[in-house]
Parts: structure tokens; C-alpha cells; sequence
């Protein structure tokens, strides 16, 4: 049979489409393989300091203690009893040596209104974060959440954010792991507003194009429905492409703003579900990561052991639908925001590492894998092995592969990129 198609179809083809090649390569860039955090803790900025980490870190561990131990608590939340002993001896080193994985330093909630006094303690919060960095003892990600972007807090917000870059700016220069957290965003042209401010300070630090991100938080119904009945979600890779880290659900704030009352506030809470499930439809395959909220439920004095079991839970539950970072609010929740995360990944990297070995020796099994499926396992157990649940060793003996193979498998978009760059 004879080609039909000529050359001039090609190209005429290639020209109705060439809006839609740069739509998809410019705003679906896929992740960019590196690591997400798998929590993140927010503490009043004007209570930071360089010792912060370890000190939760040790009351992690005397709260677990208290419990009876790591394998007790985790034997009691639920945690699949033959991957307790290495779940918890991994946690028992996790909150020894890196407790909080990214740390948010609050001006907003968490600090309140305290006028022109905000001033010196941006500053403050800049140069504290700078003595931990130089010092070895701050987390991995580290940041501010300022005011949000509505006209009262406006100008507080920006003033903040100015300050903090500035000092940071004055010292060494941002530092590789900087998280800055835009709150309560509602509209579209709000996301715009922070792309523009980010732009300003690049030009005016001498810094590259794009080097400041943030994320945005979800916590206003008008984020996840606009005015028009359109979801403004979907808007936001197109309007800030690549300035956008993550989306974080604020459990309290949206619930409160679609009226459920206060007892029935919840991560689970079918409301709740639908705004997440919203968000990830938004961001699938950009590269924005996604955050779960948290529960106000603290393990601490007579509901300790309710909450540890509740937060195990909403953890769980969280990984199992795509959401693979949550908030934590005190030190004692430490415990079981590892146990339950270790859990899931050590739970799948058995069945995974299989069915990735069969499929790199091409080996026929009773699961025949598609690309695309081994490169979600591939991502999984990727994920696993940054937070800490499973060694590289792990991955050599069982796979046959090491962490850049792994990662090249997980993310073959971004092994080609550097290919040809």
C-alpha cells in the first residue's frame, strides 16, 4: 500500500498542533524527580530556633517511649505486624537524626496580627534560619508562610516576604531547600500578583529567572470553583508556569468556609475529598506536588492514644490516594506520621521490586507491566528511599539497580532532558 499522506499534510498537521506541543511542554513538564517531603511542620516564626529540629526530635522519641516503644505504638496504630521491626528501627533513626523533613516559619495563623513588630522579626526569622543552615542542623526544607494576598494583609504580607528574601539575600543567598507558602489564595489573579512579586526580587537580588517559587494553599471554596463555574485549580501551571512548588489543603479553613461545623471538620470529610480529588485533576502532570492538611487532634494527656491512632490513619489514607505530604503541628505526632509513611512503602516494595526486575530482565510473570506502570513503581520505591524507608542497599539486591537508575526509570522525560542538554 502506497503512503497517502504527503509532506504538506505533515506540516499542515504540525502547525495546528504546534499550540498545543508548546501548551504541553511548557505547562506539563512532568516531576522533576527530585524530593518531596512527606511532611511538613508549621511553628509561630517568632518561636524558631537553631535547636528546634532536635528538640522535637527527642520529644518524638520520649513520647514513643512512653508508649511503650516504637514497635508497641506501632503494633497499636495498626501497622502490619511483619514489617514492624524494620518500620520502627528505621523511624527510631529518623527521629534521631532528621525528625522534621521541612519546616514552615508562621506569620500568618500561627503568629497573628502583631502591626510594624513583624518587621524585626522577619528579619529575625531570616537570620535564625540562616545560623541553622551554617551550623548543620536545619531541616532539608525551610521557609516562611506569610500574610495572604486579600487586601487587609496585603501590604503586611509583602513587607514580610521583602524582609525575609532581603536578609537571606544579604547573608549567603537563598538557600537550596527555600519554601515560601502563599495562604488563603482565592483568585487566580492572586497567584499572578505572586509570580510578579517573585520576578521583582529576582531582578532586584540578581538572581535567575524562576529561582523563587512558592506554594499555594487551598482553603478557600472560590480556588476550587470560581465565579464562572469553571475550577480556577486548573488555571494556576498556566498562569505562573514553574513557579508553583505545590497545592496544600487547609482542612480547617475550607471546611469552615463551606459552613460544616466544627465537630465534623475533617481530612475525610467527603467536602474534603472532593477539593483534594479537584487538585490533583488541576496539576496531574505538571510537576506541582500535592499536600494533605492535618488534624487538630494532638497526642497528647488522656487522647494520646485516640490521636496517634486518628493521625496513623488520616497518613495512611492520605498515601493511598495520591498525597504523599501532610502537616504535623506538634513533635508527638512525629512518631506516627514515620510509622504509618515507612509502613506503606515497605508494605509495596516487595511486589514492586518483583515486578521491577521482571520488566528490566524482561522476564514474563503473571503481571505484565506497561512503561508507564513500571515507571510508577519505579517512583513509588523512589519515594520510599528518599524519606528513608528503604536503603539503597535494598534497591541493589532486590532490583539490580542503583538510586540514578532508579530515578532514570521513574522519570525517563527528565533523563532525556539532561541527555541532550
Amino acid at each position: 500500500m502506497s503512503a497517502v499522506l504527503t509532506g504538506a499534510d505533515h506540516a499542515r498537521i504540525a502547525a495546528r498542533l504546534a499550540e498545543t506541543d508548546e501548551l504541553l511542554e511548557r505547562v506539563y513538564p512532568g516531576d522533576d524527580g527530585s524530593r518531596q517531603p512527606v511532611h511538613t511542620v508549621y511553628i509561630p516564626a517568632d518561636q524558631y530556633a537553631p535547636g528546634l529540629v532536635a528538640e522535637w526530635g527527642r520529644a518524638a522519641l520520649a513520647a514513643a517511649s512512653g508508649a511503650g516503644g516504637l514497635e508497641a505504638l506501632a503494633s497499636r496504630v495498626g501497622i502490619r505486624s511483619d514489617v514492624i521491626p524494620a518500620v520502627a528501627a528505621r523511624v527510631a533513626a529518623k527521629l534521631a537524626e532528621e525528625p522534621i523533613e521541612d519546616l514552615r516559619l508562621d506569620f500568618e495563623d500561627g503568629y497573628g496580627d502583631r502591626g510594624d513588630a513583624e518587621d524585626a522579626d522577619a528579619v529575625s526569622a531570616a537570620l535564625r534560619v540562616h545560623e541553622a543552615i551554617s551550623a548543620g542542623v536545619a531541616p532539608p526544607f525551610i521557609g516562611i508562610r506569610f500574610k495572604c494576598f486579600e487586601k487587609p494583609t496585603r501590604e503586611r504580607g509583602l513587607r514580610t516576604l521583602d524582609r525575609f528574601v532581603g536578609t537571606l539575600m544579604d547573608l549567603d543567598g537563598l538557600p537550596d531547600g527555600l519554601v515560601l507558602t502563599l495562604p488563603k489564595v482565592s483568585t487566580v489573579a492572586q497567584v499572578e500578583a505572586m509570580a510578579s512579586v517573585a520576578e521583582t526580587l529576582e531582578k532586584a537580588h540578581g538572581l535567575d529567572a524562576g529561582r523563587i517559587r512558592f506554594e499555594v494553599q487551598v482553603e478557600t471554596p472560590q480556588l476550587v470553583l470560581g465565579v464562572d463555574g469553571t475550577s480556577p485549580l486548573a488555571q494556576l501551571p498556566i498562569v505562573a508556569p514553574g513557579r508553583i512548588t505545590s497545592l496544600h489543603y487547609g482542612t480547617y479553613d475550607y471546611s469552615a468556609s463551606l459552613g460544616i461545623a466544627a465537630a465534623y471538620q475533617s481530612m475525610e470529610h467527603p467536602a474534603a475529598d472532593l477539593a483534594k480529588q479537584m487538585m490533583q485533576l488541576a496539576v496531574a502532570g505538571t510537576g506541582i506536588r500535592l499536600s494533605d492538611g492535618s488534624t487538630n487532634i494532638l497526642p497528647v494527656g488522656d487522647r494520646a492514644e485516640e490521636a496517634w491512632a486518628l493521625h496513623a490513619r488520616l497518613v495512611r489514607r492520605s498515601l493511598e490516594r495520591g498525597f504523599f505530604q501532610g502537616w504535623d503541628m506538634h513533635a508527638h505526632q512525629l512518631p506516627t506520621r514515620y510509622l504509618a509513611t515507612y509502613a506503606f512503602y515497605r508494605e509495596g516494595f516487595d511486589p514492586a521490586a518483583v515486578r521491577l526486575r521482571a520488566y528490566l530482565a524482561n522476564t514474563p510473570g503473571a503481571v505484565l507491566d506497561e512503561p508507564a506502570t513500571a515507571r510508577a513503581l519505579a517512583w513509588f520505591v523512589l519515594r520510599g528511599v528518599q524519606c528513608g524507608a528503604i536503603g539503597a542497599d535494598e534497591i541493589r539486591s532486590s532490583i539490580d539497580i542503583d538510586v540514578a537508575g532508579l530515578t532514570a526509570l521513574a522519570h525517563p522525560r527528565l533523563s532525556l532532558t539532561q541527555e541532550t542538554s
